[in-house]
């Protein structure tokens, strides 16, 4: 393996914390061989500042690309930077995150490249001329290991799937111009709408408190809401049943149509468990069932569960939780 590459995502001038896992996982390729982690790092004048932060987790060289254009993310600029990149510091690999940005980059920089690439990674290896990772098949119900042996390896990871790790060393910054004029870009974004304020991307989030069916009604929702507003740093997740009935918007849903999350905890609140959302948080490395049907499909992959009517659970769980934070 040689140099690896990671695509640093940023967000309104700040880093997401996918792009720590990036680098992370970046790290922990390059380190099999003795090579280097050069993170690509886009946006707005400023941007820089956050240069120190990819150093920390273990960038070697942080290639910072600034452009006015560039506030916002443009898919043609940053993908044709990426593989103007790849291509002239022959790397052995370059890592995304999977995200709804990762998602819309890494195939346009594979077709670029004309090399195949892994989605949805849980996990990697380098080897001597190769890179094989495992990556979810069939609605997550197997685990495939595949092995790229093509140069680079284009990868993308599932959030949440690597924790970002901190080290003590620190990166060197160089600046690169964009590959192409922003200018001449075919799709301009002139707006970022935020969502709801006050709590966590569902795919920064470490804690994510997930709604179905069972809740019986939206105005029910409001138990998944001080349950994760009792934790702090949790985000709010539900089926696709009950964004289709309108009780949250689409953004919210979970599942093999909707986001993919791997949060360290995820509670699941009247959810039957369908396969079609089990592909979307299988993954998470903790799950806590909450339904009154004890043959729902969700306990066969809960690592906690609770057989009971969630009216009456919930409130008794985020009044336990609040306790326990007071506590500390």
């Amino acid at each position: 393996m040689a140099n690896v590459l990671a695509f640093a995502e940023s967000r309104g001038g700040e880093l997401r914390k996918v792009a720590l896992e990036a680098v992370t996982a970046a790290r922990a390729l390059a380190d099999a061989e003795g090579g280097e982690v050069h993170a690509l790092l886009m946006g707005a004048p400023g941007i820089a500042a956050k240069a120190e932060q990819l150093g920390r987790h273990g960038a070697d060289v942080v290639l910072v690309v600034e452009h006015p254009a560039l506030a916002n993310h443009s898919a043609e600029v940053a993908a044709a930077t990426a593989a103007a990149r790849a291509r002239e510091g022959a790397y052995g690999a370059v890592v995304f995150s999977a995200s709804a940005q990762g998602k819309d980059l890494a195939p346009r920089v594979a077709a670029k490249l004309g090399v195949p690439m892994a989605a949805d990674v849980l996990s990697l290896e380098g080897a001597p001329g190769s890179v094989s990772v495992t990556h979810p098949g069939y609605a997550s119900k197997v685990t495939r290991t595949l092995t790229l042996s093509a140069k680079p390896a284009i990868l993308s990871l599932r959030p949440g799937a690597f924790t970002p790790a901190a080290v003590t060393k620190a990166g060197r910054v160089e600046t690169l111009a964009p590959a192409m004029d922003p200018a001449s870009a075919r799709v301009v974004v002139k707006e970022m709408v935020q969502g709801r304020s006050g709590k966590p991307d569902l795919g920064d989030a470490p804690v994510i408190v997930s709604g179905g069916r069972g809740l019986r009604a939206a105005e029910n929702f409001r138990l998944v809401e001080e349950l994760a507003d009792a934790f702090g740093n949790a985000a709010v997740g539900c089926t696709r049943a009950v964004a289709d009935d309108g009780w949250r918007p689409q953004s919210d849903q979970i599942g093999q149509t909707g986001r993919t999350v791997s949060p360290d905890l995820y509670v699941a609140v009247g959810i039957s468990g369908a396969i079609q959302h089990l592909a979307g948080m299988r993954t998470a490395k903790t799950i806590v069932a909450i339904n009154r049907d004890k043959e729902a499909p969700i306990f066969k992959v809960a690592d906690y569960g609770i057989v009971g009517d969630a009216l009456e659970v919930v409130p008794a769980l985020t009044a336990a939780v609040r306790e326990a934070k007071q506590g500390h």
